[in-house]
């Protein structure tokens, strides 16, 4: 696989030294280099680009606004974004335009290599064909989604979900114990809980509350406004009361 690439950065040294890496890349290739962001959009429209590598501090567009212009003109073929910058404080910014990575100036080659693996593994995955169907042979259901957490995407499985908390910007996805002495890490992804529904099969998770998607197999004990799950104790909303009781009838 082989991705095509374009630098921006307004500094001359800097922009030379990403370019050199990405040359030096066997799976990239330098499709472009542009001193502002202002050019590099332009060269977004004329060429089909996988990858951004892309400066944040550059004068009359920055980084982090082409960035937001790329993920609101989402097309069939969006590229992804790699930020290359001196300022660490931009790292919360970067999680919320999605940016596979965030390199920190000053960077060498072996960091580049890094960032660029994960782009490929990213790419790799996306791009996989589906398997083809056949007429008699129905493809099983997946078991499973990918979340990104942090600066990677993680497989969950269906059935180590317990519940899923949603916080703001975040959800919080609460696990199972692998053992009965193990305290299971909760995982924080940058998404909506509306967006993790979507991909939640509704027959195994239903959403109880604002707050709160349960998996349905994982509850032990109910009463007329909550749900118990373990230790937790999880309100089920007026909102939500009339599909959780029809749930509940399957029960009597």
């Amino acid at each position: 696989m082989i991705l095509n690439c374009i630098a921006v950065d307004d500094e001359p040294l800097a922009l030379g030294l990403v370019c050199a890496f990405i040359e030096k890349t066997p799976f990239l290739n330098l499709a472009g280099r542009y001193s502002s962001a202002v050019e590099a959009l332009q060269g977004l429209h004329d060429h089909p680009i996988d990858l951004l590598f892309l400066d944040i501090q550059m004068p009359d567009l920055t980084g982090m606004e082409l960035a937001r212009v790329i993920e609101r003109n989402q097309t069939g073929h969006t590229p992804r974004v790699i930020f290359t910058t001196a300022y660490n404080h931009f790292a919360l910014e970067g999680y919320k335009v999605d940016a596979l990575d965030y390199l920190l100036k000053p960077f060498n080659y072996e960091e580049f290599l890094r960032a660029a693996n994960k782009a490929k593994a990213y790419f790799e995955l996306v791009k996989r064909p589906a398997p083809a169907l056949t007429p008699t042979v129905p493809e099983p259901e997946e078991e499973y989604l990918f979340l990104k957490v942090e600066y990677q995407l993680v497989r969950i499985a269906f059935n180590d979900i317990l519940y899923i908390e949603g916080l703001k910007d975040y959800v919080k996805v609460h696990l199972r114990k692998e053992r009965p002495d193990a305290v299971p890490k909760p995982i924080l992804s940058l998404t909506s809980l509306k967006a993790l529904e979507d991909k939640l099969p509704a027959r195994r998770f239903m959403r109880v509350h604002r707050s709160f998607i349960v998996a349905l197999d994982k509850i032990e004990a109910v009463t007329r406004n909550t749900i118990q799950i373990g230790p937790a104790i999880i309100p089920v909303s007026d909102q939500h009361k009339d599909a959780f009781n029809q749930f509940l009838s399957r029960w009597s």
